[in-house]
């Protein structure tokens, strides 16, 4: 999300059009919204941040500190959403490291909005702020089955979605961990490592269920040595080589 800065004073006199006035107001409460709990920020500091009275922004949001900290979740969720978005082109999981990046960069600039957001237990949180939330992670799950092969006249069957749907829930709880534990380890090491994470449940899934296997075999031959799945692979060797006294004997 691009939070707007903070306007000057003079910006108040300054003629706007409705939707110019509306994009200045959310901008203002997005960059506070980022670094404070919406419980801890007041409608006169949004308008304080904006240059504007606060008549004026009971006028446009005329719901108060709710009806703009829904509007600014809404505005900071399809910016979100779009954090996923990733042409077709290369290797899949060259494709979902660089949504991952978009991710943490957004998780980094909007700490503590964004912590706040997730775990919860706000005054601000209804069942609109919660169903925007939903929204945001059923739309990353759409976009990461897209570059999975599965999406849109071909639909991923249930355990293939439960996989990418149990992904993006530990995407979000490691973001959580990584802003407790003081943003470490650095964010490319949480990227690589979460991108690992979803190989891995890939790879486990397709031993089991025929459509993640299909999935997993049409990947495959996208993949380079040199990207994300080829150097997972060279790290996994020889620990599955280590275990080998586990397979059962040849007949």
């Amino acid at each position: 999300m691009t939070s707007a800065a903070a306007a000057p004073p003079n910006r108040a006199y300054q003629r706007l059009s409705v939707e110019e006035r509306r994009t200045q107001l959310l901008g203002a409460a997005l960059t506070l919204f980022a670094h404070r709990a919406p419980d801890e920020v007041s409608l006169d500091e949004v308008a304080a941040a904006a240059g504007v009275s606060r008549p004026l922004v009971y006028r446009y949001f005329p719901g108060g500190r709710q009806q703009l900290y829904e509007a600014a979740l809404r505005s900071a969720a399809d910016e979100l959403e779009l954090c996923f978005t990733e042409p077709p082109v290369g290797p899949p999981t060259e494709r979902v490291a660089r949504v991952l990046g978009r991710y943490l960069a957004f998780v980094d600039e909007h700490d503590t909005g964004f912590s706040a957001l997730l775990r919860g237990g706000s005054v601000a949180e209804t069942s609109r702020t919660t169903a925007i939330v939903d929204e945001v992670r059923r739309a990353a799950a759409e976009q990461i089955l897209l570059h999975l092969g599965r999406g849109g006249t071909q639909a991923p069957g249930p355990r293939l979605r439960m996989m990418v749907r149990t992904w993006i829930a530990a995407v979000e709880a490691a973001s959580l961990i990584w802003l407790d534990e003081e943003k470490q380890p650095p964010a490319d090491d949480l990227r690589a490592w979460l991108v690992d994470q979803l190989i891995t449940l890939l790879a486990a899934t397709a031993a089991t269920d025929r459509e993640t296997a299909s999935v997993v075999a049409e990947l495959l031959p996208l993949e380079t040595a040199d990207g994300p799945a080829g150097r997972l692979a060279a790290r996994l060797v020889p620990v599955v080589a280590e275990a080998a006294h586990l397979l059962p004997p040849p007949d």
